[in-house]
């Protein structure tokens, strides 16, 4: 009999139902499932619309990346969030990366990485509020050629960070 010969992609493109992920007032929807693709540098990743659960309207968007290249190690991270400007200041990025957690969990991802611009101050404080630790500050270049200063936080997922 012969074995099948397994990709590095097939051992990656293990993707979870993540279930109802929605709080008192914020849903997260899962819009897609993207398999990797290394031609092309993808990386498995859920995408998520973050809505308001009484009116479903869309006020941001965030992911998360299951596995992490050596560039998504420097600039992305396995978290990645967008709230709509109007919508700015009410903690939907922290809660929607918390609601998140369980899906970590069933991935393995242990830290968590999370990147952001050093001016970024609303994504620092997001990092904070949920527990995330500041390890490094570095220069960075980017394709561009320019050099940003980046953040990296880590988020070491314990029982805690699980409960709301």
């Amino acid at each position: 009999m012969l074995k099948k010969k397994h990709k590095m992609t097939d051992k990656i493109n293990i993707f979870y139902d993540p279930g109802k992920l929605c709080d008192k007032e914020l849903e997260l929807v899962l819009t897609r499932k993207v398999p990797a693709d290394p031609v092309k540098g993808y990386v498995p990743e859920y995408k998520f619309e973050m809505c308001l659960t009484d009116s479903r309207k869309t006020i941001g968007k965030i992911n998360l990346r299951t596995y992490l290249t050596p560039i998504l190690a420097k600039f992305g991270g396995h978290i990645g969030y967008e709230v709509e400007p109007e919508y700015r200041g009410n903690r939907y990025a922290a809660r929607s990366c918390k609601l998140l957690f369980n899906l970590v969990k069933k991935h393995k991802i242990n830290p968590i990485l999370i990147t952001c611009n050093t001016e970024n101050i609303p994504s620092r404080h997001t990092c904070e509020i949920i527990g995330a630790k500041l390890i490094d500050v570095k220069e960075v270049k980017t394709d561009t050629g320019e050099i940003r200063a980046i953040c990296f936080y880590h988020i070491e997922m314990k029982a805690q960070n699980y409960s709301f």
